[in-house]
């Protein structure tokens, strides 16, 4: 079942409407996330929005972006630089990536009316904490399995993967879930959750599958969680 929705997930992502593959995943990706700067700065000109809560999330969201190409730049991911056709990546943007702008634009515009002010200090502020610990938990896993495989292909089991099997995907999911508390409605949780049940959850459990090939995977999956340390 699982491999029957990641094909479905792989054509749409890299094959759709077909042709030939000329975009590396990554070009789409680093798009989105280094646009996302001048789109948030976009839309609190536009709206004429320069309230504390923009600002934060201009700054966390904006750096967060620049931040995804400078690691893609000094260690990237083998997984991004795949070629797609032309159809996948529009799917990518549309389906996955695009729909992580709908948080800045409910918090900066007045589409909510004027009362909707996104988190107060006190959530801004675990926002923030919890943005800084997901980024790190982000680039410190995704550095080691970068030059870990570099240098000795195996199952990577000590470090931040000791405890956690997939921490990389725990940062992405605090990085995001920090965005979504800035906004302050429940509109950028519902898409966070499409995108970690349906391609964050599937790209997982098919990472699980490979690394099961191991002779210490047994072990490595009794000693370790899924994604919350000595919790899940």
């Amino acid at each position: 079942m699982i491999a029957s929705i990641h094909k479905v997930t792989h054509y749409l992502s890299h094959d759709l409407l077909g042709g030939p593959r000329v975009l590396s995943f990554n070009w789409v990706i680093n798009f989105q996330k280094g646009v996302t700067l001048f789109w948030v700065l976009g839309l609190m000109l536009f709206f004429e929005n320069y309230s504390a809560q923009a600002c934060i999330y201009l700054a966390l969201h904006g750096s967060y972006g620049l931040i995804w190409i400078i690691k893609d730049l000094i260690f990237p991911d083998e997984k991004w630089q795949t070629k797609i056709t032309f159809g996948g990546g529009l799917m990518a943007i549309v389906a996955v990536l695009g729909p992580y702008w709908v948080a800045p634009y409910l918090l900066i515009s007045p589409v909510l009316g004027e009362s909707h002010a996104g988190a107060n200090l006190i959530w801004s502020t675990l926002a923030i904490f919890i943005y800084a610990m997901g980024l790190t938990f982000m680039l410190a896993a995704d550095a080691q399995k970068y030059f870990t495989l570099k240098h000795q292909k195996g199952l990577i089991t000590t470090g931040m993967f000791r405890l956690v099997r997939h921490p990389n995907y725990l940062g992405e999911m605090l990085i995001y879930g920090s965005f979504a508390i800035l906004a302050w409605h429940w509109i950028p949780w519902a898409i966070l959750i499409w995108v970690w049940l349906g391609y964050f959850s599937i790209n997982i459990l098919m990472k699980e599958r490979s690394m099961s090939r191991y002779e210490e995977w047994s072990e490595y999956k009794r000693n370790s969680k899924y994604l919350i340390p000595y919790v899940f």
